[in-house]
């Protein structure tokens, strides 16, 4: 894969319930939303779990993402293609964190600082 090597793990702070965020993060119909303009693969189940592979893209960029576990404050994501490396969400009551690990051509801090703001947005609006 070409690109580099980037590391990030960002915590913010959010006026929603350990529920609302792990519901944003694992239900499809939700995160849709708040990560728009990114679009996913059809076919996505109502709540994410283990062993799921869907796609995304972002414009012509799709990024393969593998469920490798979800727990009942976590979930972590193997992606390949556009990315190669893992995504990492843990949340807890009026937190979240993302650590987002891999090598790609994309500034993955940018995406991830913007899908964090949107996140805190969409919960804002519930």
């Amino acid at each position: 894969m070409l690109g580099t090597f980037q590391h990030s793990s960002l915590r913010i702070e959010l006026a929603a319930s350990q529920q609302q965020i792990r519901d944003s993060l694992v239900r499809p119909a939700q995160f849709r939303q708040w990560l728009a303009p990114q679009t996913f693969s059809a076919g996505l189940p109502d709540s994410l779990q283990t062993g799921t592979v869907f796609t995304s893209w972002l414009g012509p960029v799709a990024v393969r993402h593998q469920v490798e576990q979800v727990e009942a404050n976590s979930i972590r994501l193997v992606m390949s293609q556009g990315i190669d490396g893992f995504h990492q969400w843990y949340w807890g009551e009026g937190w979240v964190q993302s650590t987002l690990e891999g090598v790609s051509l994309l500034p993955l801090n940018l995406g991830q600082t913007l899908s964090l703001l949107r996140l805190r947005h969409f919960l804002s609006q519930l």
